[in-house]
């Protein structure tokens, strides 16, 4: 079945005419939704708690931050941009008590809906708009006229009008730049997770790791490990990001892509993809939300050491000190 792609020249924010959007949050995501609408010509109203770094960096970008219960109180539409982890309780503290029949709670991730950790009311329209990129590229794209493609669900409509407002939203912050897709929650959440778990972190990041001490255990300058194993990287996702596989392909030299074709399935064996599908199984049953939702009540022990044991890995240590001399980058530490 063909999935329903909307685009830039379909779709306005005129739903959201004459109604006021609270942002829930003025983190990664928040601070972009935020500023991406208002800029579209959408009035916002942002809530974060008082004093943190994302509370001075609301004011910094001349909004005026208002309590959860504020913003429920005063908008239509509600978007939760909040950690996964935090947003039951904010919603059960804060949003439930004063979400009234008629207005729209919205997600950019469909976890705590799919895993009925947060369970709205049937009057009221519950929507996601989930952009496929880290909140500070839905902001610097949006800023250079592009846009971070996004997903499109509805999983209540008691007004009719649900997706017609999430979509004028999802236009709000440029995502109708890059396309819009219909999806549903379930969908969105089961393969973002696994996205991110087998692939996109936790696959890339294993496997940047296993070929630099590879490298490095068998005497080779770490310098030059990192270079091989993790920096150049960009480079070949870049070759992805314009023009696929194959591209990236036609644009390295012909040993490169004979070593690709002939060891690359050694390296993602048969092994590997039988346990991505063990890891898609464990999110489909709910296993793995269970487990991350017990380990938050718990504190995080296992979270938080395992955290700590990466975080001077060598390759993090040859990294920070190789991208310091690289002037044009704009080096990030955490």
């Amino acid at each position: 079945m063909a999935v329903k792609i909307y685009y830039e020249n379909e779709l306005s924010t005129d739903a959201l005419k004459g109604k006021k959007v609270g942002i829930l949050g003025y983190g990664s995501q928040g601070h972009a939704h935020s500023q991406n609408l208002r800029d579209s010509g959408v009035e916002v109203m942002v809530a974060e708690l008082p004093d943190n770094a994302n509370y001075k960096l609301a004011c910094e970008h001349k909004f005026k931050p208002v309590s959860a219960a504020e913003a429920v109180k005063a908008c239509d539409l509600i978007v939760m941009t909040l950690p996964d982890e935090a947003q039951p309780v904010v919603y059960r503290n804060e949003i439930k008590p004063n979400l009234k029949a008629g207005k729209v709670l919205g997600f950019t991730h469909g976890f705590n809906i799919h895993f009925s950790q947060i369970v709205p009311p049937d009057d009221v329209d519950v929507v996601m708009i989930a952009p496929k990129g880290p909140g500070h590229l839905v902001r610097s794209e949006f800023a250079r006229g592009a846009g971070v493609p996004c997903l499109v669900a509805v999983e209540k409509n008691p007004s009719g009008k649900a997706l017609d407002i999430a979509l004028a939203w999802g236009a709000g912050i440029g995502g109708a730049r890059g396309g819009i897709l219909e999806t549903t929650f379930k969908d969105e959440t089961e393969t973002d997770l696994f996205g991110e778990q087998a692939v996109l972190c936790g696959g890339v990041t294993e496997l940047v790791k296993a070929g630099f001490d590879t490298l490095l255990e068998a005497g080779y300058p770490p310098e030059i490990c990192f270079f091989e194993c993790m920096h150049e990287l960009k480079l070949i996702v870049d070759l992805f990001y314009q023009g696929g596989i194959n591209y990236m392909r036609y644009s390295v030299s012909n040993t490169a892509e004979y070593g690709d074709l002939t060891r690359g399935p050694r390296v993602i064996n048969q092994q590997v993809r039988q346990e991505m599908k063990k890891i898609l199984d464990e999110i489909v049953t709910g296993q793995f939300a269970r487990e991350w939702i017990l380990e938050n009540a718990a504190g995080r022990p296992s979270f938080n050491a395992l955290y700590k044991k990466d975080y001077n890995h060598p390759l993090e240590v040859v990294g920070k000190k190789l991208r310091r001399m690289m002037k044009w980058i704009d080096s990030k530490e955490v």
